[in-house]
């Protein structure tokens, strides 16, 4: 055999290379990866651009209102602004017109002139009906929300009913009308232009429309104008359970305000799907969103509309809107016209108008016992969201739960595989870059909620921001970003140090290489935390069937699919390269134009409703609002810029945004320290009370003179020292000047005790007076009240005395025996009606056997460290001398508030001991 040279052995041994590992080929180019990777200004350029992005959509989706029309260019069956805010106008200028009031009586012939003026001029094919209806006393009992525990009485409540009917098809309309509601009435603080002149005008103005367009309708509207809403939603109340049309109601539409003016959007709808979906189809301008809903029945919003009482008294499906802009003059003095921007009244005048020319013409419009039956039998409530304000997406929440099963299934098949190809490494990783989302969390919360603690200690309120809601971003956003970033940081570094770990195994690759690819694999971790952490809350809206978890797909799904299509790869050894700015860019347009107008909006809410927030003033600490709305910035920056900081780390931008945050938080604690922002204005005011308190509790079958003095107390958090400098009445304030107001009690208030004798007489005091008490088998009490002068008065009876009751007011039984519930051992009665209304009243008690004393064996010294068997509050809307005194000296920074629980100028107290 030939034998082969020895030098073309050794030339073809050097031809051959070496056996490289699959990834060799990619480190020749990682050193000028690393070099082209992105500088801070780029990082902080593109944050600016997702800033902007969020603040147009925001202003886009809710700022952008439709311009007014004229009476001319609207034409006779159209919607005009100018001639809505005519009424606007003529309602506010009778004051404040709470009921009971001559100022009620005036808006109300007011709105019946309007009707009657809507009747003569409708079309000629048209059928038009007025009634001005006057409810009997009657006692409404709701069983969730703000009136657990709670009988609301009521009397004398008179009502303006319109109804529009077609003249050739009157009784199929008759029996098949549409409710379109809301109330006349004010609180007694303010005029009330957005609560609710503006809905008031706005029906007034679709009654004009739609008695132009009637001929064709199928079905009927009912406009109703109530009054009594202000006082626990009585005025709905008395219409469903007494007048004769409420049995031909097959759908309810409430118009009610939070606020004045912006856009009206839907907060409540359902539960049958049949109205959203009508609305989203017709509407021009459609706006609501299903977080707003979520909100309102977890108790988030402290509040209720005549909506839950067509709900749980009528059983009526529908759609609730509300105005929401300036949330913070709420039921005070700057609930009024100046502050009502152009083009709120057309906006929801234009939505409404198409959406009852759509339903009412409509062959198909369901019945509530059809709707209830369908919705037992698997048709299901709806998940709605606008987008930008000009589109509604609704679907159902069956759909839904397919939708999110179906993305939960293939995101946890998809991170399996993912798994199960990196192997125990990959696994390791992503449970690292979980904490880093967690501790981002953690630190985001904790640096923004220690600024919540700092700003009541150099500010002169707990709430500097109340009138200037953008200084929230310096001082809870910023630490909060800042917190955000500490945290992520944090668990990078620890991320880091395992992929170091695993990467030094890997000896083909030099030191300097391993410490690019670390970084480089770290930050592609720390995005994929993103998806993780929207995964979980996913699965968890799912399981709880929460609408508002259509928010986790948007934030998950988008992302997701820019990284499988920009970044992913099939094959793990493959080193990392730097994520590309198209992949956040593309992953995040979707989820900035769907909810970051809606995230700002929620902020501004939330920020408005500090006003009113201590519903016991003084009976939660001053800094409490501060952490709900700091923890509220903290988790929203937290789940939405997990990507976005991912960048970070690979760019020089950290030092810029340390400096940047803590500039902004330094800039706005030192504009908080000078004053030079003040915390409220006369357009955006301090809530407070300001009663002239006649207290004659605790004094039963004894002779001595009731305590007398003026009680100043707020529900927005903070002393009132500043308050009381101005006034100079002889106030003194402190955790000692309690009242209790039965409805709810002052732990914080300040008292002025110097000429409060003029005013009020003995005569006006309420009597609780014993008329019989018999001790037999079963103890029954009955006693008489008499409330004098007050149609509005509150009576709290401690449940754990008393086992049931029955009331009487001129010899009708007003509330019966039995279902009776309670909050804190107390059942509360509120009262309020006409000035025809009774005040005297028989209330018999039945004794709980539990707790009923022996009548020979009494521990005296028990009993009277016992609570009162009875409280009584009656209230009554007259200025005493001092009380006018002292709010003709109120800073301009403040205005009376008023609510259902609230007293009026002057409130009496009385009470029944436990041993009478």
């Amino acid at each position: 055999m030939r034998k082969r040279p020895e030098t073309s052995r050794s030339s073809n041994s050097q031809q051959r290379p070496p056996k490289q590992p699959p990834y060799a080929n990619s480190t020749t180019n990682l050193s000028s990866s690393m070099k082209s990777i992105r500088s801070g200004s780029v990082w902080i350029i593109l944050s600016a651009v997702i800033i902007y992005s969020c603040y147009s959509v925001h202003y886009y989706q809710f700022e952008n209102l439709p311009s007014p029309l004229t009476a001319e260019q609207a034409g006779k069956r159209g919607f005009s602004e100018i001639q809505a805010i005519k009424h606007v106008k003529a309602l506010t200028d009778f004051g404040p017109h709470p009921v009971g009031s001559d100022s009620l009586d005036l808006a109300l012939q007011y709105v019946l002139a309007e009707v009657e003026n809507i009747k003569k001029n409708a079309y000629y094919e048209v059928d038009v009906e007025v009634d001005f209806f006057h409810a009997k006393t009657g006692a409404n009992r709701l069983t969730s929300g703000l009136f657990r525990g709670k009988t609301l009485v009521y009397a004398d409540l008179k009502h303006v009913v319109l109804r529009i009917l077609p003249k050739f098809t009157p009784n199929q309309a008759a029996d098949n009308t549409i409710l379109v509601s809301s109330h006349i009435d004010t609180v007694f603080s303010t005029g009330g232009a957005g609560d609710c002149s503006s809905c008031v005008a706005v029906m007034l103005e679709l009654a004009r429309g739609i008695s132009q367009w009637a001929h064709g309708f199928k079905n009927g509207v009912i406009f109703l104008f109530n009054t009594g809403e202000e006082e626990g939603l009585s005025g709905a109340h008395s219409f469903i359970t007494q007048h004769p049309w409420s049995k031909t109601i097959r759908l309810a539409v409430d118009l009610e305000a939070m606020g004045v003016g912006g856009k009206s959007g839907i907060f409540q709808a359902g539960p049958h799907p049949w109205a959203i979906e009508n609305f989203a189809s017709a509407a021009k301008y459609p706006s609501g969103n299903i977080i707003a809903q979520d909100l309102f029945s977890a108790g988030v919003i402290k509040s209720a509309t005549d909506f839950q009482v067509y709900k749980e008294v009528a059983g009526l499906s529908g759609l609730d809107f509300a105005f929401t802009d300036n949330g913070a003059v709420y039921h005070t003095k700057n609930d009024k016209l100046d502050l009502l921007k152009s083009g709120s009244l057309q906006h929801l005048g234009e939505n409404m108008l198409a959406f009852l020319l759509r339903i009412a013409s409509s062959p198909h419009l369901p019945k509530s016992k059809d709707m209830d039956k369908e919705l037992k039998t698997g048709h299901d409530t709806a998940i709605f969201f606008d987008i930008l304000g000009t589109y509604m997406i609704v679907y159902s929440q069956r759909f839904a739960s397919m939708l999110h099963n179906s993305v939960i299934l293939q995101s946890l098949l998809i991170w399996a595989a993912s798994l199960f190809m990196g192997g125990s490494s990959a696994t390791i990783s992503l449970g690292l870059s979980c904490l880093s989302a967690i501790l981002m969390l953690l630190f985001s919360i904790s640096f923004s909620v220690f600024a919540a603690f700092i700003v009541p200690q150099i500010s002169p309120s707990p709430v500097p921001y109340v009138a200037n809601p953008l200084l929230v971003l310096g001082l809870f956003a910023a630490p909060a970003l800042l917190g955000a970033l500490t945290g992520q940081h944090l668990g990078y570094l620890i991320l880091k140090k395992y992929l170091l770990n695993v990467y030094s195994k890997k000896k083909q690759l030099s030191s300097v290489i391993i410490a690019d690819l670390v970084k480089l694999e770290a930050e592609r971790w720390l995005y994929k935390a993103g998806f993780v952490q929207w995964l979980v809350l996913l699965i968890i809206g799912n399981y709880y069937k929460i609408g508002s978890s259509y928010l986790a797909v948007f934030w998950l799904v988008p992302p997701a699919f820019a990284y499988g299509l920009l970044e992913a790869t099939l094959t793990p050894a493959r080193l990392p390269k730097p994520l590309k700015l198209a992949t956040l860019m593309m992953g995040l347009a979707v989820p900035i134009l769907i909810s970051s107008g809606t995230f700002i909006r929620f902020a501004g809410t939330i920020i408005g409703m500090a006003v009113r927030f201590d519903r016991n003033p003084g009976g939660t600490p001053e800094w409490l609002w501060n952490i709900i709305i700091s923890i509220f910035i903290a988790v929203c920056i937290c789940l939405t810029f997990i990507y976005v900081l991912s960048y970070v780390h690979l760019s020089g931008a950290k030092r810029s945004i340390i400096l940047a945050t803590s500039i902004l938080f330094g800039l706005s604690l030192i504009l908080v320290l000078s004053g030079f922002i003040q915390p409220f204005t006369e357009d955006t005011a301090r809530a407070v009370n300001v009663v002239h308190v006649v207290d004659a509790s605790g004094r039963y079958g004894e002779k001595q003179d009731p305590l007398s003095y003026i009680s100043l107390f707020s529900n927005t958090p903070g002393k009132l020292e500043k308050e009381v400098e101005q006034i100079k009445e002889g106030f003194t304030c402190g955790k000692d000047k309690v009242v209790d107001f039965v409805t709810f009690s002052v732990n914080y208030g300040c008292w002025t005790h110097d000429d409060t004798e003029s005013g009020w007489s003995e005569s006006d005091i309420p009597t609780l007076h014993v008329d019989s008490d018999t001790k037999g088998g079963e103890r029954i009490t009955r006693v008489l009240i008499d409330t004098k002068s007050s149609v509005r008065w509150s009576l709290a009876i401690n449940t754990k005395e008393i086992e049931d009751f029955i009331l009487k007011g001129n010899s009708e039984e007003l509330i019966p025996y039995g279902n009776k519930t309670s909050v804190d051992g107390w059942h509360h009665i509120q009262f309020s009606g006409g000035k025809e209304s009774p005040r005297k009243f028989e209330l018999t008690l039945f004794w709980s056997v539990k707790t009923m004393p022996s009548a020979d064996n009494v521990d005296r010294t028990v009993i009277q460290d016992q609570r009162p068997l009875l409280k009584l509050r009656t209230d009554v809307n007259r200025l005493t001398p001092k009380a006018e005194r002292v709010l003709a000296k109120l800073p301009t920074w403040c205005s009376l508030f008023g609510k259902s629980t609230s007293p009026l100028t002057l409130a009496f107290l009385s009470s029944l001991p436990v041993n009478f």
